[in-house]
């Protein structure tokens, strides 16, 4: 019996400093739990960092490196699943050329993302024109590797609907896919790139620790925020984000009644918290004042640190040898360019510009 070929898995993040709870369980869970079912392939996107740093590149690379670490310690094993570095991937570079030709600029500016990353990162109007190029860089990354699926947390929606339009109009334009085909049946009637889509993690967008904006909207877990718990956080820090979190501003005794709703201290033990009868029995507790803030933050200092004890582990492990990193680095670039340059050609045979095919060679030149 023929073995069935595995649906393909592209994702990423970009190194702009590590990963935390966030990003675990609005992606990086799904992934380390898809390895076996998915052939997956993970992006280091170092490139899309010089949108916001452009002035730091020696920290850019610094940060691919850390990015790689957390990926090992959340359990990303490269036996089974590719890691690679955007800059090393000349097609995407070249696809993503190519798809800026079909995007008007008004529906970049229309990205919800984008326009919440230029508020939030206060740039005003002082951003580069590769800041708008990186959801084209995006779709770039993804459709290079002709993916079925995205796992994503719900901030990049926006990204993945741009890239499903990108996907749409290029079959439709250069493999001559009937605009009225399913996006199910596009590859069946010709078309060359498959409408991707997305896997959002259980949790859509956790919540930071600090304390809400004015307009009493909780914040998500945010690096640029600095109310963020680190997948490589020791335990002594653990605890004291913990014990420092904002929880119900109008609670000043233990006795006092407690509001657990839109409380950061509950959304979190909701979230990580295995045993949902003590979370059930505390909550109860707490809306009534019988219990205290601090009992229950010892109690989340415990669980989250537990959770994070074998991530740490296997950190230790892999920042011992950063040879061993950068060969991952390496032979993930490798396939990964083997993958991206068919669908370069096929992409230039659609749009009739296929004149020489090209072998790339990943040269041993760490530094």
């Amino acid at each position: 019996m023929v073995a069935l070929k595995k649906q393909r898995i592209l994702t990423g993040d970009t190194p702009t400093g590590s990963l935390h709870l966030g990003h675990w369980v609005g992606s990086l869970e799904n992934r380390v739990a898809l390895q076996d079912q998915y052939d997956c392939f993970f992006i280091i996107a170092n490139m899309h960092a010089f949108t916001t740093q452009m002035t730091t590149p020696a920290l850019i690379r610094a940060q691919v490196e850390e990015i790689t670490l957390d990926y090992l310690a959340a359990g990303i094993d490269p036996k089974k699943s590719c890691i690679f570095l955007q800059s090393e991937i000349p097609a995407i570079a070249e696809l993503c050329f190519l798809f800026s030709m079909l995007v008007p600029l008004p529906r970049l500016m229309r990205n919800p993302t984008i326009k919440s990353e230029i508020r939030d990162k206060k740039l005003g109007n002082n951003y580069p024109f590769g800041f708008l190029l990186y959801p084209i860089g995006q779709a770039a990354d993804i459709l290079a590797f002709r993916a079925d699926l995205v796992p994503v947390g719900e901030d990049q929606i926006p990204h993945l609907e741009l890239t499903r339009e990108i996907a749409r109009k290029f079959n439709q334009l250069y493999c001559n896919v009937d605009p009225q085909t399913e996006d199910r049946d596009c590859i069946k009637q010709g078309g060359l790139f498959p409408i991707i889509e997305g896997k959002l993690g259980r949790v859509k967008r956790l919540v930071g620790l600090g304390a809400p904006d004015k307009q009493g909207q909780l914040l998500k877990m945010s690096k640029s925020l600095n109310n963020a718990i680190y997948l490589k956080d020791d335990a002594d820090t653990v605890r004291d984000k913990v014990m420092n979190m904002y929880t119900d501003p109008k609670r000043l005794r233990a006795s006092d009644p407690g509001t657990v709703e839109n409380n950061p201290l509950w959304i979190f033990h909701e979230t990580f918290n295995s045993d949902e009868a003590w979370v059930k029995e505390a909550e109860a507790q707490y809306r009534a004042g019988k219990i205290g803030d601090v009992i229950c933050k010892k109690k989340l200092v415990e669980v989250l640190n537990d959770f994070l004890g074998p991530m740490r582990e296997r950190r230790k492990h892999y920042e011992q040898d950063r040879s061993f990193i950068l060969s991952v680095l390496k032979e993930g670039t490798a396939r990964a360019n083997q993958i991206t340059e068919e669908t370069l050609w096929c992409a230039k045979e659609a749009i009739h510009q296929g004149y020489f095919q090209r072998e790339l060679r990943v040269q041993e030149d760490f530094k």
